[in-house]
């Protein structure tokens, strides 16, 4: 099945206006978005949608204060559409709703879309380097640093669901929908790709009791680590509190920063994930600081030579 990615993610928050506020903060553009919510979207239209919590459009919450009401999944054509209803129509309902788009539910309980994907096709230029014995990527007198860049999510990249049962939601998405596994973190779960993308992993499950289930976080691809930083320092000098990174994972090499949000849950900033085809060797080791992360930094404020490090008295060493 020709399934890319999440298209988008649907919530339904308890204070509309913090959320739309933290989602154009984070950098996505506010589509169509009033006092009852909205679509904020990336560079190719993916996007994060949110509402009310007592939206009577939304599909019903899980019984946890989770506030991922749906994903939706773009798929590449109509074909891919059709054959994931005759699959999953073999022991479920699936809905096909007024826009064409496929509704139903896994087999954790998360809602799910299914959609011919909205995504535009992206021609940008990567983060470029220098370095000595290797080509000049910039050129002479292009400066690699500009304060006043703009920086926008790109794509949707992945999603992380807390689930009771790591198995049975595993099976769920390589059997039914395609996915295989990347890598896997032994006593938290698998990294998950589906078939119509090279990304390391478009979905993270990680096993956790009952009463945690939902989304733990999301995050969109930036164009390169100075953008991730960049970004995120902005994101902390907005008032925004930092909870993890930056730094780099392990499994996937991508560079993070995760941030505290109204949505309940976390949201990162990603640049620069591995890409994996198929024959690509999935590797398992325990789950472990150690193997989530190469390293990790800890934000601060700026700082320059000439005086002492804050905290520390004038005249002391």
């Amino acid at each position: 099945m020709n399934i890319i990615g999440p298209d988008a993610l649907v919530f339904g928050v308890d204070d509309v206006a913090a959320c739309s506020q933290y989602l154009i903060d984070y950098g996505l553009k506010s589509v169509d978005a009033d006092a009852n919510g909205g679509r904020f979207e990336a560079l190719d239209g993916t996007s994060i949608v949110i509402r009310h919590q007592d939206d009577v459009s939304l599909p019903a919450p899980l019984p946890t204060k989770s506030m991922l009401r749906k994903t939706v999944y773009g798929v590449a054509d109509s074909g891919t559409l059709a054959a994931i209803a005759d699959e999953l129509g073999k022991d479920r309902e699936v809905r096909r709703l007024a826009d064409g788009s496929l509704e139903t539910v896994d087999d954790s309980g998360f809602v799910l879309g299914f959609q011919v994907t909205v995504r535009r096709e992206l021609t940008l230029a990567a983060e470029t380097i220098n370095a000595p014995g290797a080509p000049a990527q910039r050129g002479a007198n292009v400066v690699a640093v500009d304060e006043n860049a703009a920086i926008v999510p790109r794509t949707l990249s992945h999603v992380v669901y807390f689930v009771p049962d790591e198995a049975k939601a595993t099976k769920f998405y390589t059997d039914r929908l395609g996915f295989r596994c990347t890598d896997r973190l032994a006593g938290a779960g698998p990294f998950l790709q589906p078939a119509g993308t090279l990304d390391h992993h478009t979905l993270f499950l990680i096993q956790t009791p009952p009463f945690m289930q939902g989304v733990e976080h999301f995050t969109f691809h930036l164009g390169g680590p100075t953008e991730l930083m960049q970004a995120g320092t902005r994101f902390v000098n907005k008032g925004y509190q930092s909870f993890w990174g930056p730094g780099r994972h392990k499994f996937g090499s991508n560079w993070f920063w995760y941030f505290n949000s109204p949505l309940g849950c976390h949201v990162e900033y990603d640049a620069d994930m591995d890409l994996h085809d198929a024959s690509w060797n999935a590797r398992t080791v325990p789950m472990s600081a150690d193997a989530s992360q190469l390293f990790l930094f800890q934000s601060r404020e700026k700082w320059a030579p000439g005086g002492p490090p804050p905290g520390v008295g004038a005249g002391k060493p």
